[in-house]
């Protein structure tokens, strides 16, 4: 969505790399729970309960008070109404309409323990365990509503389009005029005066404008007091009957606040991450898999996209980005060493360190037990420059370990990449 809004020229945010926004690792949470946030903010949705059973969902459908109802897979993944649930014979489409409890039942029994495969989770799909149970309300116009920090405005701001209830991207490419980015102030929030002018501008029906207008005010509330980095609501939409509905919410909140935000990090399902990352951040490693056959250990963000760049121009590819940082044990570069190993395409390892913070010495330390302690017999290159280098050096060399050293980086990239593909 971000990217959409690049294009477009509206938003103005920068584009990160892809290893860069994924560094950042923002929290996300299921769609029932940031429909009960929303609701804690006075924010009107469709009523909705979730469910993590046939047998509950039938019961939820029984009891839910309305016939018409629309059941969500819960799985944190965008096209979930395109995707499909693997096995032989899985059901197509993670949102169907449900007309009766029977129907709840048997659509959940099809979601949940399933895995949902759409066009953002990849072939291997990711584990639906609940599913959300919602009223069905007739949309007379949608709307596309969001509170992101804009660094080009140096703040947050409320971007929205006219053209809501569809992918996003497609309205950035094909009518970057349609999309609207509003400034607002970081310490006041949006005033209603310039809620309501930008809900006319969206074109809301005379009698919704101020309804429109006190969701915005009440999402950037929540966008502040929750430090959230995206609140996504897609679509808002007017509905008959004349209420103004967030009909779909995509939240995500800044880790570097879970001191303060407890209660919301509560709500983190690691089961929609990668095992791998997860178990990397226990050690305080930075941990994201790629698709090459070098595994990388860097320390540093901007040193591990360095070395990326290095091998591709060697004519090789990374298998992951891993960073260290500044404060890493003998323990934890072992633990880094158990995750490169753990994937079958690493076909070599290139070890990058520039000692500041981080000394030369307590990685070779971590090398060391862990070319023992795992039986590495694929290629280690290490290139260490910097603090305790020297003691390093000499650690690996009395080691007798098969670890190839290198000064030089280009060198050191080199021979990664003649090993992964010898």
């Amino acid at each position: 969505m971000l990217s959409a809004l690049r294009s477009a020229g509206r938003a103005r945010l920068p584009k990160p790399s892809a290893v860069g926004s994924s560094q950042r690792r923002n929290l996300s949470i299921h769609e029932y729970l940031s429909m009960n946030l929303l609701n804690e903010y006075g924010v009107p949705t469709p009523k909705s309960k979730a469910a993590f059973s046939g047998k509950e969902a039938f019961e939820v459908a029984k009891n839910f008070g309305a016939d018409k109802l629309v059941i969500k897979a819960q799985v944190l993944a965008g096209g979930r109404g395109k995707g499909h649930f693997s096995g032989e014979g899985g059901l197509k489409g993670g949102v169907q309409m449900v007309d009766s409890p029977e129907q709840a039942e048997k659509y959940a029994e099809q979601m949940i323990g399933h895995k949902l495969i759409t066009k953002q989770t990849g072939a291997a799909g990711r584990a639906c365990n609940a599913i959300m149970l919602a009223e069905r309300r007739n949309p007379t116009h949608e709307y596309y509503v969001a509170i992101l920090n804009d660094r080009g405005i140096g703040g947050p701001a409320l971007v929205a389009s006219r053209q809501g209830g569809m992918n996003i991207e497609d309205v950035a490419r094909d009518d970057p005029s349609a999309i609207i980015t509003v400034p607002i102030d970081f310490d006041n929030g949006l005033s209603k005066e310039l809620a309501v002018e930008t809900a006319k501008k969206l074109g809301f029906e005379a009698q919704n404008e101020e309804k429109a207008a006190d969701i915005f005010i009440k999402l950037y509330k929540l966008f502040k007091e929750k430090d959230a980095t995206q609140i996504e609501i897609n679509p808002l939409a007017e509905v008959e009957g004349g209420d103004v509905l967030c009909m779909d919410a995509k939240l995500g909140f800044d880790e570097n606040a879970e001191f303060r935000q407890e209660a919301v990090f509560s709500l983190r399902d690691i089961s929609q991450e990668d095992a791998s990352e997860v178990e990397a951040a226990k050690y305080g490693l930075n941990f994201i898999k790629l698709d090459g056959s070098i595994g990388c250990l860097v320390n540093g963000a901007g040193l591990a996209m360095a070395t990326m760049d290095v091998l591709n121009l060697n004519g090789g590819s990374p298998a992951n980005f891993l960073d260290v940082g500044g404060g890493a044990t003998a323990e934890a570069v072992k633990k880094a060493f158990e995750l490169l190993l753990s994937e079958k395409a690493v076909k070599s390892i290139f070890v990058n360190i520039f000692g500041g913070i981080m000394r030369c010495d307590v990685i070779a330390e971590g090398i060391i037990m862990a070319a023992k302690e795992l039986d590495m017999t694929i290629p280690l290159i290490v290139r260490l420059q910097g603090t305790k280098e020297a003691e390093a050096k000499k650690l690996i060399q009395e080691s007798g370990m098969k670890i190839f050293a290198y000064d030089g980086l280009d060198e050191a990239a080199t021979a990664a990449v003649k090993a992964a593909s010898s």
